[in-house]
Order: C-alpha cells, then structure tokens, then sequence
C-alpha cells in the first residue's frame, strides 16, 4: 500500500460557514464544490478536508445525520505557535482552549469553527539539556 494523500471528511450543518472558517484563518483553499459539498486542501503536508453537508443522500443511510463531534482536528507546528494563537485572536477567532504546555512538551491550543469542529495546534517544546 502507498498512501499518496490524507484527507478528513467532516459531516457538518453549513459548509459555507465552515469553508470561510478554513479559507480565512487557517489558509486552505477551495478545491471543488458543489451543492452541499466543498474540498479544500493546503500546500502544505496538512491533511485535505472534504465538508458535507448533513443529511445528504450520497452519505450512507447510518452516517447522515451525523455530525463532526468528539473529534479534534490536530495541526502540528514546526514553530511559531504563540504567535499564531495571537494571530488568530486578532483576527477574532475565539481560543476555546488557551496555550498551555504539558510536562511532557507538548505546547498546544484549541479552536472551535462554526459548526463545533474543534482545531487543535501543537508544538513541541525543544527538551532542556
């Protein structure tokens, strides 16, 4: 097997919404869409993510009524995470869980889009010597 591609697929309410969310802060770009549907991807190794809107009929009969819950999108950074829960303050999106490190170095943060897809930011903290 030799995986080209990682893409997460998020059932949510309005696509629109969680589309502008992705485009405006996080610096996706709409690749496809269509009625109640929208791709996007970065340029970087972050994984695609494909938006559908709930209740569509191409969803299997068990998965369209579900949302994106109880998941955490994660990013990893390879610096600059202060600076970019600040950035993303500024621009008025609200830090639902503030910089906070861990005793084992993980440095991380949450974000909440519109539709309650929680995005999570982690650094790693360099190891004291």
């Amino acid at each position: 097997m030799q995986i080209t591609a990682s893409t997460v697929s998020l059932t949510v309410d309005d696509v629109a919404a969680s589309r502008s969310f992705f485009t405006a802060h996080l610096g996706y770009e709409e690749r496809m869409a269509a009625d109640g549907f929208s791709s996007l991807s970065r340029p970087d190794a972050a994984a695609d993510i494909v938006l559908l809107r709930r209740g569509m009929e191409i969803l299997p009969s068990d998965q369209r009524d579900e949302r994106a819950r109880g998941l955490i999108l994660a990013f990893t950074l390879a610096s600059g995470i202060a600076h970019e829960e600040d950035r993303l303050r500024a621009a008025g999106v609200d830090i639902t869980m503030p910089l906070r490190e861990e005793p084992w170095g993980e440095r991380l943060f949450q974000i909440t889009d519109p539709n309650g897809v929680v995005i999570q930011f982690v650094e790693w903290a360099s190891p004291t010597t």
